[in-house]
C-alpha cells in the first residue's frame, strides 16, 4: 500500500522528505522480466528525442529512460549523487572538481570518456544552438565568455586522462545540483548530431525501439548499462496521453500502469478506497505562475505587477478548481526549500488595495494583455479562465493566446508573448533557481521575463560566493522576499503531484523535483500483473 504525504507534512521540508521516504519503502525482492506501461500525460505528443532541445517534462519522461547526466539526484535523500563518475574530489578553494568517470557504454557500443563530457557541456553552451539545457551548465567557469562569443569554449573543462575530468565552477556552491539535471545529459563526441533528435545514443537503462509520434514510446532493456543486474524490467512503454479522461479509462482498464492525476481524478481517487489505497504524493519543486513580459509597457512598473497579485482569489482557485491539489504561493521557492521564508506571507485577496495601485501608476482603466497558455487544467486555460472576472473587477481585460504544448516554449524563446502561465522548476537547489531572475541569465535559459534588479543580483552574487551555508540560506532568503515584492509573476502555487499506481507495480519514488520523471532502471512488476506485462 502507498502511503498519502499529508498537506502538514508539505510545510516543512523534514516532514515532508520523512513521510515521502518512508512511504516507498518495499521488502519484497526485486523480480526481473516484464513490461512497464508508464505515461506521459503533460501533451499529446514529444518535442524531441533530443531532450537538450526542449526544456518540456513531457519530453524529459522519456528522454530519462535513455540517457544519464554526470549526477543524479536520489529521490530518497533528496540530494544529488553522482550518477557517470564513481568519485570526485575538491579542490581547496571548492571550485574545481576532479571526476572518475564510471567505465559505462552508450547504447551503440562507445565508451564513455571525458572528451564526450567536455563535448557535451560546450555543445550545451554553445550560443549558435541556443539550446534550453545551457543554464545547467551557466555556473562552470568560462561558460559566460563562450555564451557571450568571446571564447571558442568552456575554460572551465579539462581533460585529465581518457577517465578523468576537471570541472571548474563559478563559485563554491555544489556542482551536483546543477549537472544532475536530465537536460544536461552526456552525449557522445563521436555520434552523428542530426540524429540525436530521431535515434537517440544514450547512456541510459533503456534504449529506443519504436517511436509512434503522437501515441507511444517503446524502449527496451540495454544490456550494457553500467548498473549491473538492472534495469529489471525487459521493457519500458510510454504512453502518450495528455487527456485525463482517456488515462482514467485506460487505469481503470489496467491498461496502463500509473496515472498521474490532474484536481478532478484526484478528489474521485480518494473518494475510491482501492484507488485511494495505491495514491503516491509529493510535495514538488514546482511553481505555478503568470510571467509579465515588461516589453509591455505597464508591466515595467512594480505597482501593476503587485496589483495583479492583490487582484486574484487564489486561495478559492486552489480549493474549489484544484481540488486542494495545490499550495497557494506565497513567493518563487517553494516551502519544501531550505530558503523558504516561513514568517512571509503571500499577497492577500484585496481588490481594493489593487485598484488604488493600479490607478496610483496609471492604469485606472485601461489595462489589457493576453495570456499565453496550454490546455493544463492545474496552470493552463482554465487558470486564465478562472482570473478573467476577478481581474475584471479591478479593470484589467484579460484574453487567453491558447496553444499547444509543443509550440508553447517556442513562443517564450522567441519573446512572442505578453504574458504566460506555466508551472516552472524552482528547485530543489534555492541559489539555481533563484538565478532564473538574474539579469545575466537570459530568457533562453530561465529568465523569461527578463527581470533585472541590481539589488536582487547582488545578493545572489553575494550569496554564491558565501562559504557559510547557514548565512548563505539568509542572503537567499532575503533574495526570495525581495522577489515576492518585485512580483515579476503573479504567484500562484506549488503543486501538488500525485500518482495512481498500480497495485503490481514497485519501486515507484517520492521524486519531489517531478514525479513524473522516475529511476526506470529500479521500477518492477510482481507476479499479480496482468499476463500482458509479464511476456
Amino acid at each position: 500500500m502507498l502511503n498519502r504525504l499529508s498537506l502538514a507534512a508539505a510545510l516543512t521540508l523534514a516532514t515532508a522528505l520523512a513521510s515521502a521516504t518512508s512511504a516507498l519503502a518495499q521488502a519484497d525482492t526485486p523480480q526481473p522480466g516484464g513490461k512497464l506501461v508508464f505515461v506521459a500525460p503533460y501533451g499529446g505528443s514529444i518535442t524531441s528525442l533530443d531532450i537538450t532541445a526542449t526544456p518540456h517534462a513531457q519530453d524529459e519522461i522519456v528522454a530519462k529512460a535513455m540517457n544519464a547526466s554526470l549526477y543524479s539526484w536520489n529521490a530518497d535523500t533528496n540530494q544529488p549523487e553522482l550518477e557517470l563518475a564513481e568519485s570526485v574530489e575538491k579542490s581547496a578553494d571548492g571550485k574545481t572538481y576532479t571526476y572518475k568517470l564510471r567505465d559505462a557504454t552508450f547504447h551503440n557500443g562507445a565508451k564513455l570518456t571525458a572528451d564526450d563530457v567536455i563535448y557535451s557541456y560546450n555543445r550545451l553552451g554553445d550560443p549558435k544552438r541556443a539550446l534550453p539545457g545551457a543554464e545547467q551548465i551557466l555556473r562552470i567557469a568560462g561558460a559566460a565568455e563562450y555564451q557571450a562569443g568571446t571564447a571558442d569554449s568552456i575554460s572551465g573543462l579539462k581533460k585529465i586522462d581518457d577517465r578523468t575530468v576537471e570541472i571548474t565552477m563559478t563559485d563554491i556552491n555544489d556542482p551536483g545540483w546543477q549537472l544532475m539535471s536530465n537536460f544536461a545529459p552526456i552525449y557522445s563526441k563521436d555520434y552523428p548530431e542530426d540524429q540525436l533528435a530521431s535515434k537517440p545514443n544514450g547512456l541510459g537503462p533503456f534504449k529506443l525501439a519504436n517511436y509512434v509520434p503522437g501515441a507511444k514510446v517503446e524502449l527496451e532493456k540495454f544490456d550494457g548499462y553500467y548498473e549491473e543486474g538492472k534495469p529489471y524490467l525487459d521493457r519500458l512503454d510510454i504512453m502518450l496521453m495528455e487527456e485525463a479522461a482517456a488515462r482514467d479509462v485506460a487505469f481503470r482498464n489496467g491498461e496502463i500502469d500509473v496515472n498521474v492525476l490532474g484536481p478532478t481524478q484526484y478528489a474521485a481517487y480518494r473518494a475510491e478506497p482501492a484507488l485511494a489505497e495505491n495514491l503516491l504524493e509529493v510535495a514538488e519543486v514546482y511553481t505555478r505562475n503568470i510571467g509579465f513580459n515588461p516589453k509591455v509597457e505597464a508591466f515595467k512598473d512594480k505597482r501593476v505587477r503587485q496589483a495583479i497579485n492583490y487582484a486574484i482569489d487564489k486561495d478559492l482557485i486552489v480549493t474549489k478548481l484544484l481540488k486542494d491539489k495545490a499550495y497557494p504561493a506565497v513567493s518563487w521557492l517553494p516551502v519544501s526549500s531550505p530558503a523558504f521564508d516561513k514568517d512571509a506571507r503571500p499577497y492577500p485577496f484585496d481588490p481594493e488595495k489593487a485598484k488604488a495601485l493600479l490607478a496610483e501608476a496609471g492604469y485606472a482603466d485601461n489595462l489589457s494583455f493576453s495570456v499565453t497558455a496550454q490546455p493544463n487544467e492545474s496552470w493552463g486555460i482554465p487558470i486564465v479562465e478562472a482570473i478573467i472576472p476577478m481581474l475584471a473587477r479591478v479593470g484589467v481585460t484579460v484574453t487567453t493566446d491558447p496553444v499547444d504544448g509543443s509550440v508553447f516554449s517556442d513562443k517564450l524563446l522567441a519573446d512572442d508573448f505578453q504574458a504566460y502561465i506555466w508551472s516552472n522548476s524552482s528547485g530543489p537547489d534555492p541559489l539555481h533557481y533563484l538565478r532564473c531572475f538574474h539579469s545575466k541569465t537570459p530568457q533562453s535559459a530561465c529568465n523569461y521575463v527578463k527581470f533585472s534588479n541590481p539589488e536582487f543580483d547582488a545578493l545572489l552574487d553575494q550569496a554564491g560566493a558565501e562559504p557559510d551555508h547557514d548565512k548563505q540560506t539568509a542572503l537567499l532568503k532575503q533574495a526570495n522576499n525581495m522577489l515576492q515584492d518585485e512580483a515579476p509573476v503573479w504567484f500562484f502555487n506549488y503543486n501538488k503531484a500525485v500518482m495512481g499506481v498500480q497495485p503490481w507495480v514497485h519501486g515507484l519514488k517520492p521524486n519531489s523535483v517531478e514525479l513524473a520523471i522516475q529511476d526506470y532502471q529500479d521500477v518492477w512488476i510482481d507476479d499479480t500483473a496482468p499476463a500482458s506485462r509479464r511476456q
